[in-house]
């Protein structure tokens, strides 16, 4: 079906190409359509609608033939979370940092307390995939004792080690020392890390104490966090349904209250799907900041310039104390430490992709909770949200898939996946991988050996159209925003699906890689929860370097619409 799409594009591009003329009309960025592009308007509807309804009938007959051929396995139908009893989960990391550093509680305590949450929850979610409880035990002991023998006050361990005795779970495509480091991969079932990688070094030398590692999806490369290492990962709101990927098992734990603040990885949506199907907080910083060494797959290509390394945490104060410290040194290149006054912002709103036949059609209540943000900002501050358009966002999917595959500056091609998959023998055989995957005998999900049937569809020169799509795309959006502009932007086409299907609906992810692909910071924040009791949410997306506008966002969000709910008590 991308062929077919993508065959389209191709036979539409004499027309589509020339004569776009971008322009602002109090705000509102249109396009105005020469007479060629008039002319093919309603049959360029008319083939999209066919497009749809192909797709639609493609993806409902694999779907069939993936239950027939899956291995089925029990089900989680009507098992819930508990609720949450230990009022100790309740309270955000800086909370329990400043309690443990008062005596108030001891950080024995407080990283027993999330140990007894995740022996509750992870039989249900299988978030964590390794644990370190006793030696976490240990550490925090150590903790308490430095907090007795310490003579300088609380301001000096303020200062020293903000996070001290707090408990952290780290996505196990991380290095964290002495733990796995799998990506969920069988064929590195034995790698145990060695060293810790830069930001989880700078968040335990903060004083925050890991608790375990959680799952991923098969190196990293999927938005279901789903391998045949450590299985598959449920969403805290809904068993039955996913909690996202890359960083899913990290959604999941957070979600479900066996953690308070999270390190997670984004290449192409891997913090901000995980947040907002589990209804937490998250952020994509901008690329560049916070260091991305030590994880595995390591980037490629032209791979490091769209990924970012962030924090994921259930309450938003957290965020911007997290961001100062993974980034190190390099957090003099963001403001964080300005005040932000969110009436002398200017805010934009788009409301969808403008309907790409690649990506589902966005759900209303979606639309809706988009709507209620943009009327909160408008009364509250004073403001005036501007709607927005980019004809261009129709594009994202063709423009992440493109711009993954360039080469670096030296003119070294990134790493294919199926070489990623294949080590460390050599590349796998996709074909033959889908054969073994439908007799039960192939080591990878069948999300990865889609990864790779679909690498064999790749041209080895970028289309030209699409260049020129996200070129202006680029420019236009950095016109918009400068250094003082917001925008909301939606998360995804639906709340969390079931396990597997996006399978059906692979291209959905568009509205988050988009943002990679422009080195834009995004905060994910949680808006409540709809009409299924599952998490709604919106991407807050500021100019490079404007991260702090974003993080701003993410406490007025969450003083508004009430931030992360406990799953267990709805």
């Amino acid at each position: 079906m991308l062929s077919v799409c993508y065959t389209t594009i191709s036979q539409m591009r004499n027309c589509w190409t020339s004569g776009y003329e971008f322009r602002s009309d109090g705000g509102r960025a249109t396009v105005d359509l020469p007479s060629c592009h008039r002319s093919v308007k309603m049959a360029l509807s008319l083939l999209q609608k066919a497009q749809v309804w192909l797709f639609g009938a493609v993806t409902g007959v694999l779907l069939v033939l993936f239950q027939l051929f899956s291995s089925r396995k029990p089900g989680t139908s009507g098992k819930k979370l508990p609720s949450v009893s230990n009022p100790l989960l309740l309270q955000s990391a800086m909370q329990l940092a400043r309690k443990i550093r008062r005596k108030e509680v001891s950080s024995v305590e407080v990283v027993q307390a999330y140990i007894d949450r995740i022996q509750e929850v992870n039989p249900l979610l299988n978030a964590v995939v390794k644990d370190r409880f006793a030696a976490a035990l240990q550490e925090a002991a150590q903790v308490d004792k430095l907090i007795e023998e310490e003579n300088g006050g609380e301001e000096v361990l303020e200062d020293r080690l903000p996070l001290l005795g707090v408990p952290l779970s780290v996505k196990e495509s991380f290095a964290l020392q002495g733990m796995p480091f799998t990506t969920g991969s069988i064929a590195r079932r034995h790698i145990v890390a060695t060293v810790d990688a830069p930001p989880v070094a700078l968040l335990k030398r903060a004083g925050a104490i890991p608790l375990g590692v959680t799952n991923t999806s098969e190196l990293c490369m999927w938005l279901e966090s789903h391998n045949h290492l450590h299985g598959i990962t449920n969403n805290p709101y809904d068993l039955e349904r996913i909690p996202g990927g890359s960083s899913g098992g990290e959604g999941s734990i957070l979600g479900g209250a066996g953690a308070v603040i999270g390190i997670g990885s984004d290449i192409g949506g891997s913090i901000r799907i995980p947040c907002f199907f589990d209804g937490i907080f998250g952020h994509k910083t901008t690329p560049g900041v916070v260091s991305c060494d030590n994880q595995y797959p390591p980037f490629s290509g032209r791979q490091g310039e769209y990924l970012s390394t962030g924090p994921m945490c259930r309450y938003a104060e957290d965020l911007l104390p997290m961001l100062k410290i993974m980034a190190g040194p390099n957090a003099q290149m963001l403001s964080l430490n300005t005040e932000v006054d969110l009436k002398k912002l200017r805010f934009f709103s788009i409301p969808h992709d403008g309907g790409s036949p690649l990506t589902s059609p966005l759900r209303k209540e979606l639309l809706n909770i988009q709507k209620k943000v943009v009327e909160r900002l408008e009364a509250d501050l004073g403001v005036n949200v501007q709607e927005v358009h980019f004809p261009e966002l129709r594009y994202s999917f063709q423009i992440w898939d493109t711009y993954m595959g360039l080469p670096d500056k030296e003119g070294n091609a990134p790493q294919s996946f199926t070489e990623l998959l294949g080590k460390p023998g050599p590349p796998v055989w996709p074909l033959w991988e889908l054969l073994k995957w439908m007799l039960g005998k192939s080591k990878h999900t069948m999300a990865s050996i889609g990864l790779t049937l679909l690498e064999m569809t790749h041209v080895s020169k970028p289309p030209s159209f699409i260049i020129q799509q996200k070129e202006k795309l680029q420019k236009d959006m950095e016109e918009l925003l400068g250094t003082d502009g917001v925008l909301l932007y939606p998360s995804h086409t639906r709340v969390a699906p079931k396990h597997h299907h996006p399978l059906f609906r692979p291209f959905d992810f568009a509205y988050t890689g988009i943002l990679n692909i422009l080195g834009l910071p995004v905060t994910q924040c949680p808006l409540g929860l709809g009409e299924e009791g599952l998490p709604l949410g919106v991407q807050v997306v500021a100019g490079k370097l404007q991260d702090h506008l974003t993080l701003a966002m993410a406490l007025y969000l969450e003083k508004k619409f009430g931030g992360w709910r406990d799953p267990g008590a709805n």
